[in-house]
């Protein structure tokens, strides 16, 4: 029933911090859900005078060059109306920037306040291992029939050394109002066993491919110990090698 992936194909690979925000509704449900980074009170302020400083530079922008251009209509070229139509177009090319200021002030400020917390995040964010895992949800439709989902998580790779997941419906079964509820509670939870079967033998997989990734880590950790402590040692012997052909050690 249930198609698996190559759980080799990623070991080694670290969650994308994705999976905090725009892919977290993509993540099983039985990997929980991390903290969540409360806004600081003064996000509002800076942003809003972000806001009005975007407003400000692109009005004010405007009417300098539209004062540099009546000026040098009505008076000819001079200093004051060429200045004033740059500082103009500067103010109104670059007035978005006081909005990506605000933003990165007020994430600056939040981030501080919420060390710990986000702290917390990442370590959870590192715990989450890239197997599949299937789970089944039901949903009332508007008719009153339930449907049952059964669901895969996939891991997919999001650029080098990173993976999220995709949320995939395998299969989808409805259930009218008339059928039993006991009948449709078992065989809820008949896809669920079959369900967590399933991610449990694409666990196994994936700590036997995790297993053999680590040990051959070790192992390559070992072999190039072993030949740094071997060139040590060849340099040391040819250093003394050396030394004796210039200075030979006096013979009785």
């Amino acid at each position: 029933m249930h198609e698996v992936s190559n759980p080799a194909d990623l070991v080694g690979y670290e969650p994308d911090e994705r999976l905090l925000a725009e892919d977290l509704d993509k993540l099983p449900e039985a990997v929980g859900r991390p903290e969540t980074v409360l806004p600081s009170r003064a996000r509002g302020r800076i942003v809003g005078t972000g806001a009005t400083l975007t407003a400000v530079s692109l009005v004010g922008g405007v009417l300098l060059v539209l004062f540099g251009a009546i000026d040098a209509v009505s008076s000819g070229i001079d200093l004051a109306g060429v200045l004033a139509i740059v500082v103009g177009v500067i103010l109104v090319a670059t007035h978005w920037g006081w909005v990506h200021v605000a933003e990165i002030t007020a994430n600056s400020i939040e981030g501080r306040s919420n060390a710990e917390v986000v702290d917390r995040r990442r370590q959870w964010l590192a715990a989450i291992e890239p197997y599949t895992r299937f789970e089944v949800s039901t949903e009332v439709q508007d008719d009153g029939s339930i449907a049952i989902y059964s669901v895969r998580h996939r891991p997919v790779r999001a650029g080098e050394n990173r993976f999220t997941f995709v949320r995939e419906i395998e299969h989808r079964e409805l259930h009218s109002p008339d059928e039993p509820a006991a009948a449709v509670t078992d065989r809820a939870e008949t896809l669920r066993r079959e369900a967590a079967l399933a991610t449990e033998r694409e666990h196994q997989r994936y700590e036997v491919a995790a297993d053999a990734y680590r040990t051959a880590l070790i192992g390559r950790a070992d072999e190039d110990q072993r030949r740094l402590a071997q060139r040590a040692a060849a340099e040391a012997l040819s250093g003394q090698i050396n030394s004796n052909l210039r200075d030979p050690p006096l013979v009785e």
